[in-house]
């Protein structure tokens, strides 16, 4: 591995030696990447881990933490898109549906299968329509491994109790569930393993084009510590913000086509006993689902509202809320009200504006731009995409910029596990049992916990432990030192939102002690990292 020369620009001034992939520049004083990428969400990650991959050297700015933004904010789900089919979005239903099946087998730790079940009315197609629909549904993705559509008896079928009586019959079928987050920190672990440099909470100030190359400004948003890279091509998939970087980082005068959309979810006390979830399609044509959630409680979602403002500022409203209380109420035997509400998120959908006339019916397809005229480096933008196509937007967008970067080797991600996830997609309760007969002090609710969060790996953030004791403090829930620490040492781990609502959503359940406790010993961590 080279040795190249970096150079920090702080108070001291001084030149640090930094071991990485990049190459020495003919200036000698800054490091040459064959890719920068700005935005730290699912798509970033995605396409940092399939570029390292390749071979290129990589750097990825997140002026925030990993998934901070749209990425945490989603519906959980690895879907084709049902409702896409009524707005004939053929291909991208078709390449989401055939995506369930590979990233379940690729992190079948945080990836795994789940039954919605459709109830019939008549305010929706008629009953011969639907299962046409259904019947494209399941064939168009070339399913493997997920069960196919059935019809349902709600007045015998159990997924009838919760519903009110004048639901009687519907439709079962298949999607996956995904913990949207880690699914973010899962490819930037990766594309670090693969020597790229991942720089969280650090944001890109500005890029300008020079003599073939983007020199790029990175600042250290803690230490105020600034950075100058070199790339022979820059990704903005900066999200919400695509058209903030286009025009202020970048310094791009031509339309950025975003709709910022919002959606918004609310979590409440378990409304039913099941383990499947439900679709319902309300009086508005919106869809809005209902789904099993961390064992004790229900993820309701989402909404689709026009966005303006700043991104981070994005809140659910009362508005939302009794929306979401009303549309499930609706189908359910018990009332849905505000006071079974125990967590609100939002989020902001850069969407591409193809000039549809409502929210909903906006593309949800990504939509890469590629500025690269002739003697200049490439600038490619992402808007746009879902969770459940970011490895073929990650394909997409090197295959985009790969006349512009020559010796750039082949896609290999289709059939590569992510970290953790290298076992049988079937094989979380053989690995839990696993894990326990090495690590007998553990509970089987926390072994069944960690299989979930870390796969393979969570014997690794064990280690040596002998006892339950050897794991350090118990913040809660069975949060302890010992796996805070593997979250800050490999997980880019900070702050306490960190690891209760991305990296976990252990924040339902540890008390304001716990968390105050945990913020404490981060804070610490810290403290001591700045020693260093």
């Amino acid at each position: 591995m080279a040795i190249v020369a970096v150079l920090w620009v702080s108070p001291s001034a001084r030149i640090r030696l930094h071991r990485g992939k990049g190459h020495v520049s003919a200036s000698g004083n800054s490091q040459v990447q064959d890719l920068l990428v700005i935005g730290g969400g699912v798509n970033g990650c995605g396409i940092a881990r399939d570029a390292a991959g390749r071979g290129l050297s990589v750097t990825l700015a997140e002026k925030g933490d990993l998934a901070s933004a749209t990425s945490s904010a989603s519906t959980k789900l690895i879907h084709g898109g049902l409702r896409y089919l009524e707005y004939r979005e053929f291909r991208l239903v078709r390449e989401a549906l055939i995506e369930r099946e590979v990233l379940l087998r690729a992190a079948p730790h945080i990836v795994w299968p789940l039954r919605f079940v459709l109830p019939h009315h008549a305010g929706l197609r008629p009953w011969p329509l639907l299962r046409l629909g259904l019947f494209l549904y399941d064939h168009l993705g070339g399913r493997r491994i997920l069960p196919p559509t059935r019809a349902l008896d709600l007045r015998r079928d159990p997924a009838g109790e919760p519903l009110k009586p004048e639901y009687r019959r519907g439709f079962e079928y298949s999607d996956c569930w995904v913990e949207d987050a880690r699914l973010v920190v899962l490819n930037a672990r990766d594309a670090a393993d693969r020597g790229a440099t991942v720089l969280t909470r650090t944001r890109c100030t500005a890029a300008r084009r020079e003599a073939g190359l983007w020199r790029a400004t990175l600042r250290d948003e803690a230490s105020g510590t600034v950075r100058e890279v070199a790339a022979r091509a820059l990704v903005n998939a900066a999200g919400p913000w695509v058209a903030e970087v286009l025009g202020g980082v970048a310094g791009q005068n031509g339309p950025a086509r975003v709709r910022l959309v919002k959606g918004s979810h609310i979590v409440t006390r378990r409304l039913f006993a099941h383990d499947r979830s439900y679709i319902f399609q309300n009086a508005d044509g919106r869809i809005c689902f209902a789904i099993p959630y961390e064992d004790d409680f229900t993820l309701i979602g989402t909404t689709d509202e026009e966005f303006a403002g700043d991104p981070a500022s994005a809140a659910i409203s009362e508005g939302e809320t009794g929306y979401l209380c009303r549309a499930v109420g609706d189908y359910l035997r018990r009332p849905v009200t505000r006071d079974d509400v125990v967590w609100s998120y939002a989020g902001v959908r850069p969407l591409y504006d193809d000039g549809a006339s409502r929210a909903q019916e906006a593309t949800r397809d990504y939509v890469l731009t590629l500025d690269a005229r002739e003697g200049e480096a490439p600038l490619l933008s992402v808007f746009g995409g879902k969770i459940t196509t970011y490895r073929r937007l990650a394909e997409a967008a090197l295959a985009r910029l790969g006349p512009h970067l020559p010796g750039l080797r082949g896609p290999w991600t289709a059939g590569a596990a992510l970290p953790g996830g290298d076992f049988p997609w079937d094989g979380a309760p053989a690995l839990a049992a696993q894990l326990r007969a090495r690590f007998p002090f553990l509970p089987p609710v926390l072994a069944r916990r960690l299989v979930r969060h870390y796969g393979t790996r969570a014997a690794a953030m064990l280690g040596d432990a002998r006892g339950i004791a050897d794991l350090g403090r118990d913040f809660g829930a069975g949060l302890t030192a010992r796996e805070v620490d593997w979250q800050v040492r490999e997980e880019w781990a900070r702050e306490p939102a960190d690891i209760l609502w991305r990296r976990s959503k252990l924040g339902l359940r540890i008390d304001a002690a716990g968390q105050a406790a945990l913020a404490g010993y981060l804070a610490g961590a810290s403290a001591r990292r700045a020693a260093e």
